[in-house]
């Protein structure tokens, strides 16, 4: 497998949507708690599984490179003023939800959900299984920073049901960690990863990211070779898109000592090449699992699903989003809650849902959402199952994407026949760019995203 052309790469250089929904977050405008609650109503008619997602905002240090929704401090009694809220905020939200429908997967995120006290993390959880109803086979992740757990924060998430952890690790090259301000020994991330096996963690996933200041292609194989080594069944490896104009950590980083464009795509060509020799199968956007991790199995059964936690096995599931900027999507909607903490705490605290904005999907839009999922989790994408879902003709429908995707097409990023569109290897990296060719919000978006590659 060839998934590296550097002239194609270059060819195709923009910046673009990573497509975690669509329509994309950058496009929610003013949405209220009735349209929300309406939206729920449509859900529970459906009755299908639900998606916890918990929103855990606290850091103890700022990572240089971090662009995530964070509040940086060391003050752990901000996470029991935190909690209060969030319980009020599950309160609201499980009334809402008929109570026969299962939670078959949690994710706690953040910022650093392991900023909590493992008791902490234990009454969250078992606050959010005396609300909602949860399956006994359920995928149950958290977030950790290994640099403050050890074995009994390990026990505890096991008392609080996680069987998944992911790990950031970024990079394992000390003058690379100085550089972004996150120091992190191999040998401490090694030795968290083992207790978590042996305590009957089912999967352990590990963030990188290439471009960072001071790395270059020998340092981060060096890096790739102690990731290895650990095994984790999933990898990610992220693109450093240097926006300090967005994300204000990003100023303490020297621009002199980021890696050329060259270098930064040497190291993501290296990158990929290795894990493929290392045996793991690459799922799409910077995305890695090993064959018989369920991402996969669900790729190579069609069935994989993507949303704002990433890739996932769970289409079928509502996602219900507690805390802290997280993102709902719920019957057909998409709706996010207040940025600022104190405006967070001050709706909580009047017993409303602290939804700020979001999106009512219409026709078109889950007609290209469709579309989109495909290519971006399945590679390919049938005409004619667009067709019978939404009683369209494709090709009238998509009439002025077809330049475009013909142009593709005679690159050989795609197969494009009268029925089908196939993603061919050299494709795959940039699939973001065919997404974009059907996305109707993106011509009028003054979004600044990252780059495809």
């Amino acid at each position: 497998m060839s998934l590296f052309d550097l002239s194609l790469i270059k060819k195709y250089d923009q910046s673009g949507p990573r497509y975690t929904s669509y329509p994309t977050a950058n496009n929610f405008s003013k949405f209220t708690q009735i349209q929300y609650e309406d939206q729920v109503f449509l859900s529970n008619n459906k009755k299908g599984p639900i998606s916890l997602y918990c929103h855990i905002p606290f850091c103890d240090t700022v990572c240089f490179y971090c662009g995530c929704n964070k509040i940086v401090t060391k003050d752990k009694t901000k996470a029991k003023t935190y909690l209060q809220a969030l319980f009020k905020e599950i309160e609201i939200q499980s009334k809402l939800f008929d109570t026969t429908r299962q939670v078959e997967q949690m994710h706690f995120g953040g910022g650093t959900p392991t900023f909590l006290s493992n008791e902490q993390i234990i009454l969250l959880s078992e606050k959010l299984q005396s609300a909602f109803k949860f399956a006994n086979d359920g995928e149950y992740s958290i977030e950790i920073d290994p640099r403050g757990v050890d074995q009994n924060t390990i026990k505890a998430l096991i008392k609080a049901r996680f069987n998944r952890i992911s790990l950031g690790v970024q990079d394992f090259n000390v003058d690379v960690q100085k550089a972004v301000n996150r120091i992190q020994r191999f040998k401490q991330t090694k030795t968290v990863i083992r207790i978590a096996r042996e305590n009957g963690f089912k999967s352990v996933s590990i963030d990188l990211i290439y471009g960072l200041p001071r790395q270059s292609v020998t340092t981060f194989k060096a890096t790739l070779e102690q990731v290895a080594e650990l095994r984790p069944e999933r990898i990610s490896i992220f693109n450093y898109a240097h926006l300090p104009e967005l994300f204000k950590p990003q100023r303490r980083i020297n621009i002199l000592e980021l890696p050329s464009a060259d270098e930064k795509l040497a190291i993501f060509k290296y990158s990929i090449d290795f894990l493929l020799a290392q045996g793991y199968i690459y799922i799409g956007m910077d995305h890695f699992a090993l064959p018989e991790d369920p991402l996969a199995i669900a790729q190579n059964e069609g069935h994989l699903y993507r949303n704002f936690q990433g890739y996932s096995t769970h289409s079928s599931c509502d996602i219900v989003g507690l805390g802290l900027s997280s993102i709902s999507q719920v019957g057909n909607s998409f709706s996010q809650n207040e940025k600022d903490l104190e405006s967070y705490y001050q709706k909580i605290n009047i017993g409303e849902l602290p939804v700020v904005k979001g999106q009512t999907i219409n026709t078109d839009d889950k007609l290209r959402q469709l579309v989109i999922m495909d290519l971006i989790c399945n590679f390919e994408l049938d005409f004619g199952k667009i067709e019978r879902n939404f009683a369209v003709h494709f090709k009238d429908y998509f009439k002025d994407a077809f330049e475009l995707l013909t142009q593709m097409h005679n690159d050989g990023l795609i197969e494009l026949t009268d029925h089908s569109i196939k993603v061919m290897d050299k494709g795959k990296l940039l699939i973001r760019n065919i997404c974009m060719v059907f996305d109707a919000y993106l011509a009028t978006s003054k979004t600044q995203f990252s780059k495809t590659i």
